[in-house]
């Protein structure tokens, strides 16, 4: 991989990864410790505020850098031994895809479902779910972290 490309795909994955597992180790275990209507007010807020400059560009360039790594060896030509940038892009587009097939519309629901008063069915319905998807894009992410590091130092 070009070097711009080493440090970016590096960068971005580490920190989304290192993102998602603070929320999973961190945030959502404190979350859970709290009664119902406060869990979902502090997630619907989380679910607004998130997707905000940094973390759009950390999420799509955890995906971007490594794919695009893939195509270019560091000399910049096409081709060459990518399999493991290959793997990275591979796993972060899996993360990638249960976030935007699961975990975004779970979101989605638990904001649709404000001011109906029930915040312990919308809690419900959202946290055993969302955690379980949670859990899974943040091994994906990790996994994707690991190969890209490995890649860039082997």
């Amino acid at each position: 991989m070009p070097e711009a490309l080493e440090i970016l795909a590096l960068a971005c994955t580490g920190l989304y990864a290192g993102y998602m597992l603070s929320f999973l180790s961190g945030v959502m275990p404190a979350l859970k410790e709290v009664d119902d209507a406060s869990f979902t007010s502090v997630m619907r807020t989380v679910n607004r505020k998130v997707p905000g400059p940094l973390f759009l560009f950390l999420f799509l360039g955890s995906l971007a850098f490594p794919a695009v790594s893939f195509f270019v060896a560091p000399d910049g030509r096409a081709g060459g031994d990518t399999t493991l940038v290959g793997a990275a892009a591979l796993c972060a587009l899996v993360g990638h895809l249960i976030t935007s097939g699961g975990n975004v519309p779970l979101n989605n629901a638990l904001e649709s479902s404000k001011g109906r008063g029930d915040e312990r069915s919308a809690r419900a319905a959202f946290e055993g779910r969302w955690n379980a998807l949670h859990a899974l894009r943040t091994l994906f992410a990790l996994a994707a972290f690991v190969l890209v590091a490995v890649a860039v130092t082997g």
